[in-house]
């Protein structure tokens, strides 16, 4: 009978403190519902990832159906994986097609295509983060001393955080405390975020960013072969401009690509040889050590071009566009962390190396794009050669622009705005090559009348690069998981957003500044 008793006081005790904590918790998560962070109890947020797991599965059930009688039929390819399939992954666990399936996730992956290995994938990050635009990166030395080597450094270290924490976004907990991956890109990421009041509005404002960053890449890559082509052959009667036309023509064939496979066999070839031609500029740089200028290095900047410096340093960085992929297809996504560390560590030492070595050898003198300071003997050969390394790394931005508008426009579902742009056999109709051929055309026209190589890389890191990399990133990071950060990430997150929005603003104003300067006094690069 007492242990009845006792029984029954411990039941009521335990509910009445039950109760006051339900209802504490559901003042806090209104609170915070109103401020517009997630602060749901478990079983919603279990929910919630149900919810987004119906939704991709309902704008992809008709793809999958398609998928799924085509695997029936036999039709797949040598490896073992549908041609021209991505196969979207679910926590690592195959093609979506297959999650009734039975059997463990490595068996399933075995279905699969292969996947990358973290090496593989770090070297796709790399060649992303240590491309042709660190030429621009002394100029950046020029205009801010030793703040801009400790740029350098922390773009490094804030872009890297800011990989992390987006890749984390793609995760929920399950209802055995898993993370699983219910989300497959930035845009579903940002989606997800808007939900329920604007479901789409994130994704739309990813897809605009991406657009804009990923045209403004082709726009460089014309405006710099027609800088180093100009500046290799001074005596030749052919200005910038006129160079930028004859490397947009060698780029009109980009209009028919269906798939980069005849592209991506030239990425290895294209990375070792401007890896060479780096070696070589500091190699130059190493024979001058004697009349390096240290006293120009100073600790002052200059106050209105040090913000286009901000925004060159952050675009030579940008790599947040495809890392959810990239994460995606790695054979062991618990890598990736380290993967991030070892990459962007590699790309800090070497790109303040490059930019402190070059910057000391010219000093004041340093331009735009630092292979312009070299002899004219040597400039020829190693600007042919980056020329050549701009004409084969174009097609990888524009058919990545391509894909967006074409799927956004043309593909969305039957929401589109205009009809399909392939026909019932794959073929493009005229439309979708008029798309193509008007991006080359948009391309080369704003090279045309803004040739200026580093206030272009300033605007697009300002305004582009800061959001994917800085501005978004944290925020998603707040409003997916807030509920679960430590108080010092919540400081990180909100110290990230506050000084990426002043550097975005303060970049675009001096940006847009310097380019109405070099119109009105006419200055050439």
């Amino acid at each position: 009978m007492a242990h009845l008793i006792r029984h029954k006081i411990s039941n009521k005790i335990t509910n009445a403190v039950n109760t006051a904590s339900n209802k504490s918790q559901a003042k806090v998560s209104g609170v915070f519902a109103r401020m517009g962070f997630q602060a749901a109890t478990d079983e919603e947020a279990v929910g919630f990832a149900e919810c987004d797991d119906l939704d991709y599965d309902y704008r992809q059930g008709m793809r999958m159906a398609t998928l799924q009688t085509d695997e029936a039929g036999g039709e797949v390819d040598g490896e073992g994986g549908l041609e021209g399939d991505s196969h979207y992954q679910r926590d690592g666990a195959g093609p979506r097609g297959s999650r009734g399936s039975t059997g463990t996730c490595e068996e399933l992956g075995s279905q699969d295509k292969p996947r990358i290995t973290a090496w593989e994938a770090g070297w796709n990050v790399t060649n992303a983060i240590q491309g042709m635009f660190v030429l621009g990166l002394p100029y950046a030395i020029l205009h801010g001393g030793y703040l801009g080597l400790f740029l350098i450094i922390f773009a490094a270290v804030v872009c890297c955080y800011t990989g992390k924490i987006l890749i984390a976004c793609l995760y929920e907990e399950n209802e055995d405390g898993e993370l699983v991956r219910v989300r497959d890109s930035y845009v579903d990421i940002a989606n997800a975020c808007c939900a329920p009041r604007f479901p789409a509005l994130g994704g739309h404002v990813v897809n605009v960013a991406q657009i804009i960053e990923l045209v403004m890449t082709c726009i460089l890559y014309v405006v710099v072969s027609g800088n180093l082509m100009y500046n290799s052959f001074p005596g030749l009667p052919v200005s910038q401009k006129a160079w930028s036309v004859v490397a947009t023509a060698a780029l009109l064939p980009c209009a028919f690509l269906k798939n980069l496979k005849a592209v991506s066999k030239f990425s290895l070839l294209c990375t070792l040889a401007h890896f060479v031609i780096n070696v070589l500029v500091i190699a130059y740089c190493l024979s001058r050590a004697h009349d390096w200028a240290w006293e120009k290095v100073k600790f002052y900047i200059d106050v209105k071009k040090f913000p286009i410096s901000i925004g060159i340093i952050v675009f030579s960085y940008t790599s947040q566009i495809f890392l959810p992929s990239l994460e995606g297809n790695m054979q062991n996504p618990k890598e990736f962390h380290c993967m991030m560390d070892w990459t962007h560590i590699a790309a800090c030492v070497l790109k303040g190396l490059f930019a402190l070595v070059a910057y000391l050898t010219w000093a004041d003198t340093t331009k735009e794009v630092i292979t312009d300071n070299l002899p004219a003997g040597i400039r020829a050969w190693v600007n042919i050669f980056l020329v050549a390394k701009a004409l084969l790394s174009y097609p990888l931005p524009f058919f990545a622009a391509v894909e967006v508008l074409e799927k956004s426009l043309f593909q969305d579902g039957g929401q589109a705005l205009f009809p399909n742009c392939y026909g019932p056999g794959g073929q493009l109709k005229s439309w979708g090559l008029s798309l193509r051929v008007g991006l080359v055309v948009f391309t080369l026209l704003m090279a045309i009348f803004v040739p200026h190589f580093a206030l272009l890389m300033g605007l697009t890191g300002s305004l582009t690069g800061a959001g994917l990399c800085f501005l978004l990133p944290s925020l998603f990071h707040l409003k997916l998981l807030w509920r679960k950060l430590l108080w010092h990430q919540v400081f990180f997150d909100v110290s990230i957003f506050v000084i990426g929005g002043i550097c975005s603003i303060s970049g675009f104003i001096h940006s847009i500044e310097g380019l109405i300067e070099a119109f009105r006094y006419n200055i050439q690069d």
